[in-house]
């Protein structure tokens, strides 16, 4: 095979992909801003990644905080909009260099929650062309559900899908339905309000302690005791179920575990992980103050204030859900989204049932939360 010429400058993986993709159809793009980060996907109909599975040729990620300070005030901040936005506006210049032709583009759990949600949805419109719309909880794990689903292990039967966020918790319990066109359906699904961003500022903000693990993980299964009895009662069995996580503190996790000193999605997306791997690796991450967490390689400054809160709930989470195996996902939200706009764009099928409605359907339930309130369960 040819090599390219000494000096050459080799081609951005990515705009190789975009030529493969051009006559294909439709282009799609999703975005997805969370409490923490802004992130694009724009892909195009594949066949050999599946019917359902759309393949990827741009991405793009900036780390907004838009939550910062809505603990405090109740509102997006100045600062936290103006950095927001400037990430819509990198967005729709990819969208416009790569053609799009479908677009959608969401906000979650900081905008359901910030009084001043509809300024950043006017200046979206108004400054970047982009329509952005805030999902419901039930919307934002129905999406993390159907983008994770190609990673539920083939010998078992279903998993707790898990999508720890800036600002909420979704949890989703899934299994195999027998139905060949929809071979998964949703048994039951909760949102809960704690995300990394929300606990670290309610315990400390940026330079986090090491002993505000222990409060932190107690404050979460304050909030879990609402939801548990829920999600798993007669269906989750910890031996034919496994965990399935999406978030920054899973990746990170995984990283650690390949002793990997930068990020390679193509090695963290689908690894599995056992229940005593997660253990120690936790265990290395909280006993250390914020300069020992940031020394860690794939933690560093940027991630040292959110992995202890994001390790907090992981833990609660797999106490209340003890299975031995979990399985990483580089994946999640967007890729629901492309899913979305696969079938919208006439190239795609449905995979995943939603809850069925009535007495007799599985319990959607959500954890209501205002700025300022104290991270305990709230009854109705």
């Amino acid at each position: 095979m040819a090599q390219p010429a000494k000096g050459r400058k080799r081609r951005h993986p990515y705009n190789r992909r975009k030529r493969r993709g051009e006559g294909r159809g439709p282009v799609l793009g999703a975005i997805d801003v969370g409490t923490n980060a802004c992130r694009l996907l724009i892909a195009v109909p594949s066949t050999g990644e599946g019917p359902s599975m759309p393949h990827v040729i741009d991405s793009y990620t900036a780390s907004v905080r838009l939550g910062e300070a809505l603990e405090r005030d109740g509102l997006i901040s100045e600062a936290a909009l103006n950095r927001t936005i400037k990430a819509l506006k990198i967005c729709a210049d990819r969208l416009k260099r790569n053609k799009v032709t479908h677009v959608r583009a969401i906000a979650t759990e900081t905008c359901r929650r910030a009084t001043n949600a509809q300024d950043l949805i006017d200046r979206a419109r108004e400054e970047t062309g982009i329509e952005l719309v805030v999902v419901s909880p039930e919307e934002e794990a129905r999406l993390a559900a159907e983008g994770c689903l190609p990673l539920i292990g083939e010998e078992f039967d279903g998993a707790l899908i898990f999508d720890i966020g800036g600002g909420s918790t979704e949890l989703i319990l899934v299994r195999r339905s027998g139905d060949a066109e929809q071979p998964f359906e949703i048994v039951s699904w909760a949102s809960v309000p704690v995300g990394v961003v929300r606990l670290a500022e309610r315990y400390g903000g940026h330079n986090l302690p090491a002993y505000a693990f222990a409060p932190m993980r107690q404050a979460v299964r304050n909030l879990l005791d609402e939801v548990r009895g829920n999600i798993g009662v007669d269906v989750f069995d910890p031996v034919h179920f496994h965990l399935l996580g999406t978030s920054g503190t899973l990746t990170t996790l995984a990283g650690i575990k390949l002793g990997l000193t930068r990020y390679v999605r193509s090695r963290i997306d689908g690894q599995w992980l056992t229940r005593g791997e997660v253990l120690r690796i936790t265990e290395r991450i909280v006993r250390e103050d914020f300069p020992g967490r940031a020394a860690i390689p794939c933690i560093g400054d940027d991630r040292a204030d959110l992995i202890l809160p994001g390790c907090a709930i992981l833990s609660a989470i797999m106490e209340d859900w003890p299975t031995q195996r979990l399985r990483v996902a580089d994946r999640g939200l967007r890729e629901g989204l492309l899913i979305g706009l696969l079938k919208e764009a006439g190239t795609g099928r449905a995979v995943l049932k939603s809850p069925a409605r009535g007495a007799s359907g599985p319990v959607p339930h959500v954890v209501n939360d205002k700025p300022g309130d104290t991270l305990v369960a709230e009854n109705g």
